[in-house]
């Protein structure tokens, strides 16, 4: 059972700039597939960025594009979500997710398998 951990959220003023991590507790996470998602205040969770299990491939939520990086250190079992010109709409409670199903990222949270337990972020205007 691969666990999840996340850090590095808290509260930021509109414009700055948050560097999210996730370790996995297993060497096997380097196959993994991963993916940050995000819940706001009654929203639904929707996906925020995936990256393939090289790194070579990424996808991004519109809504992020240009925005936010996704990257990985398989070396150190840790994804990464750098977060900058962030805006009040990104508050959310943001959770990092694997598979090692897919060889591609993949943007449908059906198919994660492992969640983290997520890290609040906080954006004031």
């Amino acid at each position: 059972q691969v666990q999840l951990v996340e850090s590095g959220g808290g509260l930021v003023q509109a414009g700055g700039s948050l560097r999210l991590s996730c370790a996995a507790s297993e060497r096997t996470f380097s196959s993994y597939v991963m993916g940050w998602f995000r819940q706001g205040p009654g929203k639904e969770r929707e996906f925020v960025a995936a990256i393939s299990w090289s790194g070579g491939s990424t996808v991004y939520a519109d809504s992020v594009k240009g925005r936010f990086t996704i990257s990985r250190d398989n070396a150190k079992n840790s994804v990464y979500l750098q977060m900058d010109s962030l805006k009040p709409e990104d508050t959310a409670v943001y959770y990092c997710a694997g598979s090692g199903k897919y060889h591609v990222p993949i943007t449908d949270r059906g198919r994660y398998d492992y969640w983290g337990q997520g890290t609040q972020v906080t954006v004031s205007s």
